[in-house]
Formats: C-alpha cells, structure tokens, sequence
C-alpha cells in the first residue's frame, strides 16, 4: 500500500481553533469540534428515528432534532475524549494521530477527564428534556461508548461496536418522537449499522498499514484488498434494511422512489474507492453525510406528499 507522508494528520493546524485561547485550543481538538463529519453521522441516525414515525407533530420533531444536534455535538466530542484516553499509547504510534492533545502530552489525563464529566453533564442535562424511555436508552448508549475503543483491541471487526453505537440514534430517536418501542425502529437501527460499518470500513484504510504493525484489528484490514466488495456489501445491506423499514412503516411510493438518490451515492463511493490513497478514503468517508442526508429525505418524504 502507498504510505501516507510522515505530515499526514487527522489535525487541521490551519483552522479557526487557532483563534481561539491558547488554554482552550487543546481541548477544541481533543473534542474534534472543528471537524464536524463525526458529529453529522452521530446526528444522522438520530434525524432518521425522528422522521420515520408518522403523526408526530410537527413541532415537536423541531424541538427534537434541535436537542439531538446539540447531544450529538456534546456526545461526539465525549466520545472523542473517551477514545483518545483508550488510544493515548497506540496515538503516539500512529502518524495521522500523533499530535492528538493526549498522546502530544499537551493536555494531562486529569484535565482530560474533567473535561469528560463536564461533556457528560451536558449531556445529561439534554437528555432530561426526553420521555423516560429515552432516558433508559440514553444511558445504555454510553456503555457502547465506553467499550467502543477498546473493541478493537479484541475484536477482528470492531466496526460492529462502532455501528451499534453511532446508530443508536435511531433507536432513541424513534423512541423520543413516540415514546415507544417497535420492529419498524430495530430494522432503521439494523441499517445504520451496515451503513456505519461500511463507511468506517473506509476510513480505516488510511491506517492500515499502523494498525498491522501495531497490531490493531479493523475491518480495513480483515477485508484487506477485497475493500469495495466489503463496503458495497454493506452498502447493499444497509439499503435492503431501509426498504423493509419502509415496508414496515408503511411509506408511500415516493418514500420508495427517492431511495434511488442514496443508492446512486453509495455506487458513486464504490467506484470512486482507492483503498491505497488516505486522501481518497477521507473524502469517501467525508461524503456519507450527504448519503445520510439522502435517506433522511426518503424518509421525509415517506412521512408528508
């Protein structure tokens, strides 16, 4: 595989965080708040699960996904934290993230934990303003969270924990808007995480190289140069379980037809795929808020014309 340059980083060093304190910058990159890609496919699932139940008023959906895009900018960057206090020793052993606060020492493992609380207590506060359901589920999230990093120490496809906890979402999501349970909600979860394990299965090739010397499992490397076949796979079955959320839930034609923009997205992904080009595989990765958002409006327009 071409190797990414020894400048290669995950950091932007150029970015308005440099106008920010010199005390709050390192924290603004612990909690990758200037890149925003992890936030949008922490909120997407989230986005799917408010719109997917139908009458719901419309104010109330408003109001949820108002308090589900300020959690996913707090739990995004707690999860942030909690990965790079998991990952500070193998960070300093990988050039895309050897200038990570933690690993760079710039922020110490008391401040970084303090900050964590803080995060949460964010959090928390947000998560209060749902139904009790939600609370339970809220609360259960944050056992994925934790174990997440280390995942990938034990399991050959650590992507899977990945996808169960971005996706739960759409699992609180649904729940928030109803206050329920339902199989139509567990199938739109089943997809996010297909979705999910495809997308990261793409930006784990920009380390692969790091993770088999280091001895990091991910399904980059399981997949090894079979990577287009594995990630259109999921691709393939992240849209079969839409379809049959959509049958469940009783969409209408057009819910149906706009499916089609998503599905042409992940195609466009498959053949653009350089597993041997870091920069290639950012992009792609990058690229599935707009394949989200996508699916977002199919379901939007299930629930409306």
């Amino acid at each position: 595989m071409n190797q990414n340059s020894s400048s290669y980083t995950d950091i932007n060093l150029s970015s308005w965080i440099n106008f920010l304190p010199s005390s709050l910058q390192p924290y603004a990159i612990l909690s990758r708040i200037d890149r925003p890609i992890g936030t949008w496919l922490l909120f997407i699932p989230g986005l799917w699960g408010i719109l997917l139940p139908h009458h719901i008023h419309l104010l109330i959906r408003i109001k949820l996904i108002v308090l589900f895009a300020l959690g996913s900018i707090i739990m995004r960057s707690a999860g942030c934290v909690v990965n790079d206090i998991w990952d500070r020793e193998i960070d300093q052993q990988v050039v895309r993230t050897q200038q990570r606060p933690l690993s760079n020492n710039t922020i110490s493992m008391k401040q970084a934990i303090c900050f964590l609380v803080f995060l949460l207590t964010l959090g928390l506060i947000i998560l209060l303003q749902l139904n009790p359901l939600s609370w339970l589920l809220g609360v259960l999230s944050l056992i994925l969270v934790t174990l997440y990093p280390g995942a990938k120490r034990v399991l050959l496809w650590p992507q899977i924990v990945l996808g169960l906890t971005f996706g739960f979402g759409a699992l609180l999501g649904y729940t928030a808007a109803t206050g329920s349970l339902s199989w139509t909600q567990f199938s739109l979860y089943a997809s996010t995480i297909f979705w999910q394990i495809g997308f990261d299965t793409i930006y784990g090739y920009q380390d692969i190289e790091d993770d088999q010397r280091i001895g990091i499992h991910s399904t980059a490397r399981w997949a090894g140069d079979a990577g287009q076949i594995f990630v259109g796979t999921n691709y393939i079955f992240c849209i079969v379980m839409l379809l049959i959320t959509m049958i469940l839930n009783k969409n209408n034609w057009l819910s149906f037809c706009f499916l089609l923009l998503p599905i042409g997205h992940f195609i466009w992904q498959i053949k653009k795929f350089n597993l041997y080009n870091p920069n290639c595989c950012l992009k792609l990765f990058k690229s599935n808020r707009d394949a989200g958002l996508l699916i977002a409006i199919a379901i939007l327009i299930g629930n409306f014309f």
